[in-house]
């Protein structure tokens, strides 16, 4: 919908007319993500063209390690600057999507951060977006509300929430209902630009500030780009340099070989580093998607007992504490379960006996994807902590990590229920995705962008590399396709007839059919999703 004569020149909106929508894409924000845009998009390319060109070069035999050229900074003495005061306790965190009824469960759930993620369970629909910066814009101000239109309740912000943080979407995803000069403007920028113009002088007020987690980034290079977009961003709103802060997820195998010099290109504005370990999985099987001997296990059996994410997680905790920044431990996917107390307890004691790995190896909080895990993680987090707010002193200097290490494949068997799981997953999570809901409970775990990513990855690189099953049949297309279609069935009787016919089940299956089957392994499944979603918008359009 172009509205000559009220944007900025170069600016056009292409996205559904909603009357909400004013309230946050006005004039002055949209020069502001312009701005950002114009400065950036250019580096934000070449980061991607970085990405694309490791990968030929890995597919050539190139072998991942850590950077001779940087040695200098992983041996240096320096450290990141002092957490802000309401970020130095982070015991718990909780995550989840930016609706208001989220939102307001999230920040009142008695943990101690909320992260508020428009990137892995967020389908970025042009509604979605808009609602989640009109409700953070509102909890920022302590004025969210909102009535359940099916309950009549009410949900009301408590006096003192939790601290706010935005996951923006990831360097590799645009926003194709903004463009600029005629190109989609990067989703990264559209997510931090509205959340920061609207909101960082008002946090800054009230003695908090704009708080960041930085997804998905793969080498140092992009930290310094994302540290280089804080500073140029803090100079135009007029807001003092080192308000912004970002955690950034270390959730790619590249990631992992450059821990050190990630924070030591933000250091100005490093709040920590967080093991992301759903992406990590996903990433370590594109990582070595070209090698046979690299075929993953099981979904289930990729535990955080397995060498290379015991490697990983206790580098980021060494790596942090020397320093100076916290070290966030990551999300166990389990969830209560309300109508089997039985099967809710074992889940729970899985809960438990991840965070109690996490606080014993030295992590200084950790993450939840449920309001009602919230005390469980809170009671063992402070038990190992003994009153302190985190485990800074806490060196590791134990902890050696080589890089074998953190190659080394996990180890397990490949099952025919394990793929039967992962195309059930699969489908069903597409399926919500596709109706915009980017956070689905299914099978008592709580799936994201993230954990769905395995399931179609990981079917891709069974599928590639011919790999056995543990009852010695070979994996094919053709077996793949006769799982598909047994399981539809298995799903059909899940949900329901009517769910099947006006669900968009049969898009999501020939989404994930082709994302698994595909001769190259698609970067992101978010990719092909978004250009489904965002072309029939485009068809809508008068």
């Amino acid at each position: 919908m172009p509205m000559p004569g009220r944007f900025p020149i170069g600016v056009e909106l292409r996205a559904p007319r909603l009357s909400a929508a004013a309230d946050v894409i006005g004039p002055d924000a949209l020069a502001f993500i312009a701005e950002l845009s114009r400065a950036f998009r250019p580096r934000i390319d070449e980061a991607l063209a970085r990405r694309a060109a490791r990968r030929e070069r890995l597919a050539a035999g190139e072998r991942l390690g850590f950077l001779p050229e940087t040695r200098d900074v992983r041996d240096g003495s320096w450290r990141v600057v002092p957490a802000p005061a309401d970020l130095r306790r982070r015991v718990v965190e909780i995550t989840g999507p930016v609706d208001p009824k989220m939102v307001i469960n999230a920040l009142n759930s008695g943990a101690d951060c909320f992260m508020a993620d428009f990137e892995d369970s967020t389908t970025p629909t042009w509604a979605n977006l808009i609602e989640g910066q009109r409700s953070l814009h509102a909890a920022v101000r302590r004025t969210l509300t909102h009535i359940d239109p099916a309950t009549g309740k009410e949900y009301r912000l408590i006096e003192n929430p939790a601290v706010l943080l935005i996951r923006p979407r990831g360097l590799h995803l645009p926003e194709r209902h903004l463009l600029l000069d005629g190109r989609p403007v990067p989703g990264a920028l559209f997510d931090f630009g509205l959340y920061l113009f609207h909101n960082a002088r008002e946090l800054l007020k009230r003695g908090s500030g704009p708080y960041f987690y930085l997804p998905k980034l793969e080498s140092h290079l992009e930290a310094r780009l994302w540290n280089d977009i804080f500073v140029a961003a803090q100079e135009t709103l007029g807001i003092p340099r080192g308000s912004i802060r970002g955690t950034v997820l270390i959730e790619t195998l590249f990631a992992a070989f450059e821990m050190d010099e990630i924070l030591y290109e933000l250091r100005e504005h490093a709040a920590g580093l967080n093991c992301g370990r759903w992406d990590y999985i996903f990433s370590f099987i594109k990582a070595c998607r070209h090698d046979p001997a690299a075929v993953m296990p099981d979904r289930s059996q990729v535990t955080m007992e397995q060498p290379c994410m015991r490697a990983y997680t206790l580098l980021s905790i060494r790596t942090c504490h020397r320093r100076g920044a916290h070290a966030m431990g990551g999300m166990a996917a389990q969830i209560p379960i309300r109508n089997d107390p039985a099967a809710s307890e074992r889940a729970l004691e899985k809960v438990r006996a991840d965070k109690e790995r996490e606080v014993r190896d030295g992590h200084d909080g950790t993450w939840v994807a449920h309001p009602g895990l919230v005390p469980l993680a809170r009671e063992v987090f402070e038990a190992g902590l003994g009153g302190r707010e985190n485990q800074l002193e806490r060196l590791r200097e134990d902890v050696e990590v080589t890089a074998e290490q953190l190659l080394e494949v996990p180890r397990g068997s490949r099952t025919e229920e394990g793929l039967r799981h992962d195309v059930r997953v699969g489908i069903q999570y597409l399926e919500a995705w596709l109706r915009g809901t980017g956070c689905v409970p299914l099978y008592h775990l709580m799936e994201d962008a993230a954990t769905a990513e395995i399931s179609r990855a990981e079917l891709w690189q069974w599928i590639h590399h011919g790999a056995l099953l543990d009852d010695g049949r070979r994996m094919t297309v053709a077996l793949f396709r006769e799982i598909v279609e047994e399981e539809m069935g298995t799903i059909a009787g899940e949900v329901g007839t009517a769910r099947m016919e006006y669900g968009r089940f049969r898009q999501a299956k020939e989404l994930f059919v082709r994302l698994s089957t595909s001769a190259a392994l698609e970067e992101f499944l978010t990719l092909p999703a978004y250009e489904i979603i965002t072309t029939e918008i485009e068809e809508e359009q008068p």
